[in-house]
């Protein structure tokens, strides 16, 4: 490798490192919008979750059907694939795809509505069935059209159960990948008895009439605090990402100075030994 070699690699390296820069912080900054949005939808979320959490022990299953067991006599599961449409995020996809391996689902029986042009591809290379995919336009967007898709197929007698699998955020430094039941609606019984309205209370309209209603409420949010906080741990990975390469191209610059430096020293040294010897010569003659 010569010195005009070693200068254009380095030059290169730079541009490169303030690429990796800008998108760290872009990422920085979309990663601080999805936690504000997580934090400001959280007061919505756990209110639902509470008036439920007091109504479920005074329902009877017939009330609503998001309640009762699957009467499909089909063996099949839909899972909400909730991924990324672009790469350069570290571990965010690799991550989710192993958990999806490690919990053995079997994708011949599984159907699957993707968020997210990476998961779509990871189901066509394990042969599994894509039947809707949402990830032409924004995620958040298309949060009520999913969920209508996927209520509609379950209430159909398509599927025995929907779930959700995910990367929910933690901190920006970790998240794990998870799967969450949708349908059939469960809560856990020792909770539900926990948390059961003690006292009679006048309701307006009747439960029975309500119940439904925040059950579709709380599941569409459920799917959509599942998109923000993926979005979430998207954009902290890929900033973490872009600040090792970041870190990476400065070693690099460094180590390319270094080895730029020691060429034109040794250049330096052969331009000098040969004026020397060339002055020898003349000397000699």
């Amino acid at each position: 490798m010569n010195l005009r070699q070693v200068r254009k690699k380095t030059k290169s390296i730079r541009n490169v490192r303030k690429i990796t820069k800008a998108m760290q912080m872009v990422s920085a900054i979309k990663m601080r919008k999805t936690q504000q949005a997580e934090v400001e939808a959280r007061p919505y979320q756990d209110t639902l979750a509470a008036v439920i959490e007091k109504l479920l022990p005074t329902m009877d299953k017939k009330t609503s059907k998001l309640l009762q067991s699957s009467a499909s006599k089909m063996d099949r599961k839909l899972v909400v694939f909730i991924s990324s449409n672009k790469g350069l995020c570290g571990a965010f996809h690799v991550n989710v795809y192993r958990f999806m391996l490690q919990i053995n689902l079997d994708f011949s029986k599984t159907d699957f509505v993707t968020v997210g042009l990476k998961g779509s591809q990871f189901v066509a290379r394990m042969a599994g069935k894509v039947i809707a995919d949402f990830s032409a336009a924004k995620f958040l967007n298309e949060v009520s059209a999913i969920f209508s898709y996927v209520l509609e197929r379950y209430l159909g007698g398509d599927y025995n159960a929907v779930s959700i699998i995910y990367n929910k955020y933690i901190s920006a430094f970790r998240s794990e990948s998870v799967e969450e039941n949708l349908l059939p609606f469960e809560w856990g019984r020792e909770e539900i008895e926990k948390r059961a309205l003690r006292l009679d209370y006048v309701i307006e309209p009747s439960a029975e009439k309500i119940i439904e209603p925040l059950l579709k409420s709380y599941l569409e949010e459920k799917i959509r605090g599942a998109i923000i906080s993926s979005e979430a741990v998207e954009h902290a990975s890929r900033m973490l990402a872009m600040k090792n390469a970041t870190d990476n191209a400065t070693d690099i610059i460094y180590n390319l100075t270094l080895i730029g430096n020691k060429l034109r020293q040794e250049k330096i040294t052969n331009e000098l030994l040969d004026i020397v010897t060339a002055k020898e010569s003349v000397e000699t003659i």
